[in-house]
């Protein structure tokens, strides 16, 4: 890939992988420093980058790499609530308030997800991810990442209307 303007691609991509990462992690700290840590791995990597796939789905890959070797390297890290997450790029702090109640309860509801679903889930509503992309992350298909984010849903409405835990 040639002129690739790396600083245009952190701040077009920030946000996508910050909130995988907090998807991944459900702490804001780890998240934020395994973002920046992805961002230099890409640089670094640059020339590995194949244009077929989109960026956002290579520095996805990345970061869940990173992820998976902090695991390996520290079985001591502590999962924080997920309530306690704050999405950045709220600029309403009166409606985030008011709309952080009803989201406590669907984190709670995406929180009993099996881990497959539960990924699914939060990639698409909050990394805003296309099927594809989650499929590629997930090292699946397109259709893999439909039908799983269907059941999820199901699953979340079963929740919801039954009070049933999975």
């Amino acid at each position: 890939m040639t002129n690739i303007d790396m600083e245009k691609i952190y701040n077009e991509y920030f946000k996508v992988v910050y909130k995988y990462l907090i998807c991944l992690t459900y702490n804001q700290e780890i998240a934020e420093d395994l973002t920046q840590e992805t961002f230099c791995k890409a640089i670094k990597n640059i020339r590995n980058f194949q244009e077929n796939c989109k960026i956002s789905v290579w520095l996805c890959q990345i970061a869940k790499n990173l992820w998976l070797n902090e695991l390996k390297k520290n079985k001591k890290i502590l999962v924080t609530n997920i309530e306690s997450i704050e999405l950045i790029g709220e600029e309403n702090i009166e409606e985030d308030f008011l709309n952080r109640e009803d989201l406590k309860g669907v984190y709670k509801r995406i929180s009993l997800l099996d881990e497959p679903m539960k990924n699914i889930i939060y990639l698409k509503l909050i990394g805003n991810l296309t099927f594809k992309e989650i499929g590629e992350i997930m090292g699946r298909n397109e259709v893999w990442a439909r039908v799983n984010f269907y059941r999820a849903k199901q699953k979340l409405k079963e929740v919801e209307e039954n009070g049933k835990r999975l």
